[in-house]
């Protein structure tokens, strides 16, 4: 039998946003402990680094001892952040950890000095929903719940510019902001994706802020953490609920790096989803990564990269290896997002040339 309770939410995590959660919430002592799950619990201790938690707004609000967050069951495998999974089992009264800003838990496997331990939080319960008007009996959470839905195949036929990179914080965001922004003003209409990563909804507000029409991220489609095996479908559906619009361009970026545990290598070894491409756009922080970035891309996924961005490019040093050693356009998303912008631009206007000239010969 399951027991229940009444509680208040202090904090409800952007993470948990497709199981749309009032601060009143029902929880019950039967934990499903699977990724997706939507878990009541309670912070244990105050931290003075990484101690916030991104709410249903998009902003960012303090985490305290003793507030009570709504959170969501995923695992993270972050080079610089933290690692952890999702335990076995979880009942009533377990410790478990907040993973990221977004508000995934789990257990931390790994810690980075550079932020300290993370929070841990009792677990308080599921947190239960009541679909159908009248139910009495609840049934556990799930960001699936209201989810844009995953497809096998790709319906869209709107270009796609993809914005990866070599591993976090290369620039990615920054460079798919700058493309939006740039993209929109050039007269398209433009929407956003952030097809791989863990749930956090500031990348996809900021491509909004920038002129994007729509921005959907793999949390829109019920997805708490990417992996390999789930991308491929995810994207598909993103990308298909963003064509139904019908916007000129999708910015696309690829959350973590290319060879990394999120599923980027399936994206891109994906027919459908790498024939939308107009444009790739790499982000790395230093010329060994460029050149390690421009080799896996063609020796593995056959694919090309049009223009490197991100850290590597921040001076005539790396913009003149890229350019002269690779052969590659070289263009800082913050110091020439002008020159940026125009070589997705340039992409798309082929991509847009050759579909009207197949057309014409149909």
């Amino acid at each position: 039998m399951v027991v229940t309770t009444r509680i208040r939410l202090d904090r409800i995590a952007s993470a948990t946003r497709n199981a749309h959660l009032a601060h009143e919430v029902i929880v019950g002592d039967q934990i499903v402990a699977q990724e997706g799950y939507v878990l009541a619990v309670r912070i244990l201790s105050d931290k003075s680094a990484y101690n916030t938690v991104e709410d249903l707004a998009g902003r960012m609000v303090s985490l305290r001892a003793g507030d009570v967050l709504a959170g969501v069951l995923g695992s993270r495998r972050a080079l610089r952040g933290y690692a952890g999974v999702v335990p076995d089992q979880i009942s009533v009264g377990d410790v478990i950890q907040v993973l990221n800003l977004g508000g995934i838990l789990g257990q931390c496997t790994s810690e980075n000095p550079d932020i300290g331990p993370p929070f841990s939080a009792e677990v308080l319960g599921a947190v239960l929903s009541f679909p159908a008007l009248g139910d009495r009996v609840g049934r556990p959470a799930h960001i699936r719940d209201f989810a844009v839905p995953p497809s096998s195949t790709l319906e869209s036929s709107v270009p796609v510019v993809y914005v990866a990179g070599t591993c976090m914080n290369a620039g990615k965001t920054v460079a798919a902001t700058e493309l939006v922004r740039g993209l929109a003003r050039s007269g398209l209409k433009v929407a956003a994706a952030k097809l791989t990563g863990v749930s956090l909804m500031r990348d996809a507000l900021a491509m909004q802020d920038a002129g994007a029409q729509a921005a959907l991220t793999f949390n829109d489609v019920g997805i708490a953490s990417t992996h390999p095996g789930v991308t491929v479908a995810t994207a598909k559906g993103i990308f298909n609920r963003l064509a139904q619009p019908r916007p000129d361009v999708i910015v696309a970026e690829l959350g973590d790096g290319i060879l990394g545990e999120y599923g980027v290598q399936d994206i891109l070894a994906d027919s459908e989803l790498a024939g939308a491409a107009c444009a790739w756009i790499m982000a790395a922080p230093d010329p060994v990564a460029c050149w390690g970035a421009v080799e896996l891309m063609r020796e593995r996924f056959g694919l090309p990269v049009d223009v490197i961005t991100g850290p590597a490019t921040d001076n005539d040093v790396g913009r003149n290896y890229i350019r002269t050693a690779l052969g590659i356009a070289a263009h800082n998303a913050r110091r020439d997002a002008d020159g940026l912008v125009q070589v997705a631009r340039k992409g798309y206007d082929a991509w847009v040339a050759d579909r009207a000239a197949v057309g014409s010969h149909a």
